[in-house]
């Protein structure tokens, strides 16, 4: 009996956070669907059933497979810089013996992780500038004549530009998560494998590598999932140009639902991207499920 009643009061203390995510996040989750499946002018407030329409002219949008490649790319990319970067150079910085040095370099890497993506965004933006800005002053001085791009004017390099910003703004915090989960692996493994003459390559592949695992499949879900919700950055840059080319599932949710007042369309966009999130957490959860280390 009074091990039932423990069960019944432990199940007490999670009804309040369940009726919050029913109401906040499960709810407005349906509701979208129903959204999606209907012509709504936000405006005079006139709705329309038109059932799997919006689907069918989303898939028949061109800018629509755009703004998915971008994501796309952007969600590679940031696995390459974010994930397995972040990783490098997080035991790069941890196997420096000085402390004092590691505490060092580790403040200098977040310190972008502090600056808004809105405030990183504007100064970017200012770097790209073609005539005024850094960069094309610095290739300039290397290479005379060579480099003087438009980098945000461009279709060819403007959704390149603004990913390698966020990656800069992200990279010292992905950075500082695996450093955390180095610091958790016991020292006793690193002294044995260098014992049995494994450099400090060797290590890293062998020992570091493995038991990280669990944090790198972490920042493999946290990286995809919010490639997929980009928003702010290319907002702030280039707000989808030029010609549509660097629009985000985001942003071209936000343009058909708030400039071309077409809602039904927006939520249809918005359960892509819910579909999508999901599916990649889903996978990466189960795939870091199967392989959990222990020691």
């Amino acid at each position: 009996m009074r091990t039932l009643y423990r069960r019944a009061a432990g199940l007490a203390w999670t009804v309040p956070a369940l009726v919050l995510l029913a109401v906040f996040v499960y709810l407005p989750l349906i509701q979208n669907f129903g959204y999606s499946t209907l012509s709504w002018d936000i405006y005079s407030g006139s709705q329309q059933f038109v059932g799997l329409d919006n689907y069918r002219d989303l898939f028949a949008d061109p800018v629509f497979w755009t703004s998915f490649t971008n994501n796309l790319w952007y969600a590679l990319l940031s696995i390459v810089f974010q994930v397995f970067g972040a990783l490098l150079l997080a035991a790069l910085v941890e196997s420096i013996r000085s402390t004092r040095w590691q505490r060092a370099l580790r403040t200098i890497y977040f310190i972008p992780s502090a600056i808004s993506l809105t405030v990183a965004g504007l100064l970017f933006y200012f770097i790209y500038e073609p005539n005024l800005g850094l960069l094309n002053h610095a290739l300039e001085a290397v290479a005379p004549g060579t480099f003087d791009h438009a980098w945000l004017g461009q279709e060819s390099t403007a959704m390149t530009a603004v990913i390698a910003m966020s990656q800069w703004q992200g990279f010292g915090y992905s950075t500082l998560l695996f450093a955390v989960a180095i610091q958790r692996i016991p020292a006793e493994l690193h002294e044995a494998a260098a014992l049995d003459g494994a450099g400090p390559v060797r290590r890293f592949f062998r020992v570091t590598l493995p038991l990280v695992r669990e944090m790198t499949g972490l920042m493999v879900l946290v990286t995809v999932s919010g490639a997929f919700q980009v928003f702010n950055e290319v907002m702030v840059m280039t707000s989808g140009g030029p010609d549509n080319s660097t629009h985000v599932l985001g942003t071209w949710l936000y343009r058909n639902g708030f400039v071309r007042n077409d809602f039904g369309h927006a939520a249809a966009i918005g359960t892509v991207i819910f579909v999508i999130t999901l599916t990649v957490a889903m996978a990466q959860l189960w795939f870091t499920r199967r392989r959990r280390v222990e020691w």
